[in-house]
């Protein structure tokens, strides 16, 4: 009998039946492990209740109540995230150190959360007018929603709930089907950490608890992270709604190395941040740009470090990288090799049927690259969200930056050099969000917002840092004057002193 897995609302496991659930699988072995409730409607609306009804004791809670249960969630999650890495990686598939990097990552934002206290200050004007002062108050949006994507299944949620309850708001959090159990333990850290019921609810399911968070009237924000399609689709159904979004879509990063650059540093680069996690990241690096003269070269370099790279079950300590996340994502993804080689691209390493440490039957797919990859490609244009490097060649730095500025994803890029005047150039003129110079994974940190532009973006604000406060409060300005009695106003009961 499998492991049944269902909503967190209003501080308790929901007890209800559902009308609707789906499997959860090991990705190492292809067999299913959970079954996970799929909500309806009838229980989007449960938990929209359960957080509006602990909304206004948890606004009018104060900052010093706020920042203690997130400096207590920081503790327990801190010393728990070897039970939270082994989920992730009994679900997702990713090796548990790449399961221990996503928890460290989401620390950051805890931590940047505690800092409500400092980021909630509000503006003061005195004597703004001739006895008037001008002040702003930050205050809470109400409800929001959280949406959150299979491939981060514990950092991305820290993204979003930690600043959304720092400011006062309450959470309906639904994250992916495919491996929901992180969103959960999570949870359950909050209660103990002090947070009241209802201000966090977990809600699990598909389109329909998405649709349902989308158009429900007291849901007034929601931060979405998907595939570009969805992300439109998110933004669109959203705001038509009259909420706030910030829905962040795909990518399809390019890292271009120049000819001076340290080749064996770009190698194994591209090799970590094009197959860490499978390459099931938006911020994995996708195309490799190979500026003339050193593509032969830099392409052997990554080859022979492909060739060393251990495959295998996330859970055991030899394996590198992982499976991806189910059967259906496998053969997506297998897809994509057949098509590059049907459009013509050079397949260097081929990952189909390789040898792994683990069981046959779980959802492989090893380090697969292509060379000679032209733009026309479906390799190139499509985000593959797999272990598939693509790279491209191009005669000069102006080639190689008009090909990543034609994209349109903006997520984030790299360039690897060692001339700062060229970096310098790149970091200013690349249309591009999140730009890593000598780094392949330009992730910023808790202090710093993520988000890419164009294709990767839908909305205005991106995820965390100051950003994220920004998005989860706005802004009222009050301008106030006070009439004093003892230079002639009017009597306001006060008492006089002539």
């Amino acid at each position: 009998m499998t492991n049944r897995i269902s909503h967190r609302i209003d501080g308790k496991a929901w007890a209800g039946v559902p009308e609707r659930s789906g499997e959860v699988f090991d990705p190492a072995t292809g067999s299913v492990q959970s079954s996970v409730d799929f909500a309806s409607i009838s229980e989007v609306a449960e938990a929209v209740s359960a957080a509006s009804r602990a909304l206004p004791a948890w606004r009018n809670a104060s900052l010093a109540a706020r920042t203690r249960v997130l400096f207590a969630f920081r503790e327990l999650l801190s010393a728990r995230k070897g039970e939270l890495a082994k989920i992730i990686t009994s679900e997702h598939g990713k090796v548990e150190s790449d399961a221990a990097g996503e928890i460290a990552r989401a620390i950051e934002n805890v931590e940047y959360a505690c800092g409500a206290a400092q980021m909630l200050k509000g503006g003061y004007s005195e004597s703004a007018s001739t006895g008037i002062d001008v002040y702003s108050m930050l205050q809470p949006l109400g409800v929001v929603g959280v949406i959150s994507p299979f491939n981060f299944p514990a950092m991305v949620p820290l993204w979003f709930v930690p600043n959304a309850i720092a400011c006062g708001n309450t959470v309906v959090l639904k994250p992916s089907e495919k491996d929901p159990s992180a969103a959960n333990f999570i949870a359950d850290l909050f209660a103990e950490a002090g947070l009241p019921s209802g201000v966090l609810n977990v809600l699990h399911g598909d389109k329909v608890a998405v649709d349902g968070l989308l158009e429900h009237p007291d849901v007034k924000a929601i931060s979405f992270v998907g595939s570009t399609p969805i992300a439109r689709y998110v933004y669109r159904t959203g705001t038509a709604n009259g909420k706030r979004v910030q829905a962040l879509g795909g990518a399809k990063n390019h890292m271009v190395v120049l000819p001076d650059a340290d080749l064996d540093l770009a190698a194994d680069a591209a090799v970590s941040a094009g197959f860490g996690s499978a390459g099931e990241r938006c911020m994995a690096v996708s195309v490799v740009v190979a500026v003339d003269p050193i593509g032969d070269e830099l392409v052997a370099k990554i080859a022979d470090r492909i060739s060393r790279l251990r495959v295998g079950d996330g859970s055991r300590p030899s394996s590198e990288m992982g499976p991806l996340v189910t059967a259906a994502h496998h053969q997506r993804v297998t897809s994509y090799v057949d098509a590059g080689l049907s459009s013509g691209a050079s397949l260097v390493v081929d990952g189909r049927g390789i040898a792994v440490d683990g069981a046959a039957e779980g959802f492989w797919l090893g380090p697969t690259l292509f060379d000679h990859v032209r733009p026309e490609m479906s390799i190139y244009t499509d985000e593959i969200f797999g272990p598939v490097l693509s790279v491209a060649r191009v005669p000069g730095y102006e080639e190689a930056l008009a090909l990543v500025n034609r994209n349109p994803y903006g997520n984030g890029t790299a360039i690897y050099t060692g001339d700062g005047g060229a970096a310098r150039r790149f970091q200013h003129e690349v249309e591009v969000g999140m730009v890593g110079v000598n780094v392949p994974i330009p992730v910023p940190v808790g202090y710093y917002s993520f988000g890419g532009w164009k294709d990767s973006l839908f909305g205005d604000t991106h995820a965390y840092g100051p950003e994220g406060f920004h998005f989860f409060t706005r802004t009222k300005v009050v301008t106030s004057r006070w009439l004093d009695p003892s230079h002639g106003g009017v009597n306001l009961g006060f008492p006089r002193n002539d």
